[in-house]
């Protein structure tokens, strides 16, 4: 090679390192966010347009009532004098004064004000009767505890006599006695058995057999009836308690459903169809109008009891429905791998299969839970007072006749709120079963 081509060569290599330089603006920082978030296309970039619009519009006119609001009135026409003294007669405020004035009636109904303790105390023995449930780090130990808590919460609640619900519990035990006993004859009379005693133990012996026993032995507390019930507590007292009880009755359904038992099969089917082909609004009034020709005469079943024997039912039946989809996505081989140990049907559901199926049915399950709980509100057209139905006894009267909005935002923000949780947490229930199996 040639010095002249040699010089030539050389000319592209550079003997000296180019000191480090900044990346250009546009691929840094809240520039690159909002270009590729916001204006990564022509197309894009007038839809976000369009958005901050109509959010500016929105905010522009909802901002002002929100911020403007006045708190400390006794009635509309308070507030109303009060916005025109101080912001003038063409302000927007909102008149938050009714819900510092109703809050107690909207979150307790007319559950008597001395009373305000029990349903405050059962609401917190309640999330300590699920925290072993839904936080595997609580000892299991404390599993003792929350079956015995919706017995605690349902004296504290209606009060009584403390004998009710202790024969209410006793109708547990003898469902697993008579399991135990006919387990060792045939699988399906032991189920029938669990099913059957209890309930005819529930009709004829447990109330007339409290009565006795507190006849002897008067303890209890005073009993308050199911139509001082209302507010979030009535919302929350048929929600949770449906919660709770439609899914042990949904797994069952499920793998009824499932069963290669041909009149358990068929019998759950048809109960399950037949639930979820008739609206929940049909139910509530069978429940409320149509259930007591089915009762002997001159028996009084509390409605707010007979709202959430339906509702749980109801529930219940879409449960079956989420968890038999989890059955069927569980690969075969863990069922057949659950019979090459030698497992039988119970162990290797209860091992094996369930836990996977629920794994996978939880949003489905979280979903329907959240759905019912909103539904909570239906419970209005059969005399019920949720918020919703206390909604329109607050502005019957004189001094909150004319408000709407107020009561409404302060009843969804309380729904919001609750709703939002149990989302949450089964956000967290699927990270965490995602750690667990790594």
């Amino acid at each position: 090679m040639s010095d002249t081509d040699s010089e030539v060569t050389n000319a592209y290599f550079r003997e000296a390192m180019l000191e480090q330089q900044a990346p250009p603006v546009t691929e840094t920082g809240a520039v690159k966010w909002l270009r590729e978030n916001l204006f990564p296309t022509w197309l894009n970039a007038i839809m976000t347009v369009v958005a901050l619009y109509v959010i500016w519009f929105i905010l522009s006119h909802i901002g002002p009532w929100f911020l403007n609001g006045i708190w400390d009135a006794g009635s509309l026409s308070e507030c109303r004098a009060i916005r025109d003294e101080t912001m003038g007669p063409d302000a927007s405020a909102a008149c938050f004064a009714v819900i510092a004035d109703r809050w107690e009636q909207l979150t307790f109904g007319f559950y008597p004000r001395s009373a305000y303790w029990r349903p405050t105390l059962a609401f917190v023995i309640m999330l300590a009767g699920l925290a072993p449930v839904l936080f595997g780090s609580i000892p299991r130990g404390w599993l003792t505890f929350s079956a015995v808590s919706p017995f605690i919460i349902f004296f504290l609640l209606w009060g009584g006599s403390i004998w009710v619900p202790v024969f209410i519990a006793m109708g547990f035990v003898l469902g697993a006695v008579a399991a135990r006993l006919l387990g060792g004859v045939n699988q399906i009379a032991a189920v029938a058995g669990a099913i059957v005693v209890p309930i005819l133990y529930w009709a004829f012996v447990a109330i007339p057999l409290a009565e006795v026993v507190h006849d002897l032995i008067p303890i209890g507390i005073r009993a308050i009836p199911s139509s001082d019930f209302g507010g979030f507590m009535l919302s929350v007292v048929i929600g949770m308690a449906a919660i709770i009880l439609s899914l042990p009755l949904g797994i069952v359904l499920a793998l009824a459903r499932a069963s290669d038992l041909f009149l358990v099969n068929k019998l759950a089917i048809t109960f399950i169809e037949i639930i979820r082909g008739v609206p929940l609004i049909v139910w509530l009034f069978t429940a409320s109008l149509l259930l007591n020709y089915f009762l002997p005469p001159g028996t009084n079943f509390d409605l707010t009891l007979r709202v959430i024997i339906m509702v749980t039912l109801f529930s219940a039946a879409y449960i079956a429905e989420v968890v038999r989809g989890g059955l069927a996505a569980v690969p075969k081989g863990q069922y057949e791998g659950a019979d090459s140990l030698g497992l039988d049907y119970w162990q290797s559901m209860r091992l094996i299969v369930l836990p996977q199926a629920l794994k996978i049915s939880i949003p489905g399950i979280v979903n329907t839970f959240i759905g019912l709980f909103k539904d909570t509100t239906l419970v209005v057209f059969i005399g019920l007072l949720d918020p919703l139905g206390l909604t329109n006894s607050i502005r019957a009267s004189t001094d909150w006749n004319g408000i709407y909005w107020e009561l409404y935002v302060f009843i969804g923000l309380m729904f919001f709120i609750a709703c939002y949780a149990m989302g949450r947490y089964s956000m967290y229930l699927e990270r965490k079963l995602q750690r667990e199996n790594r």
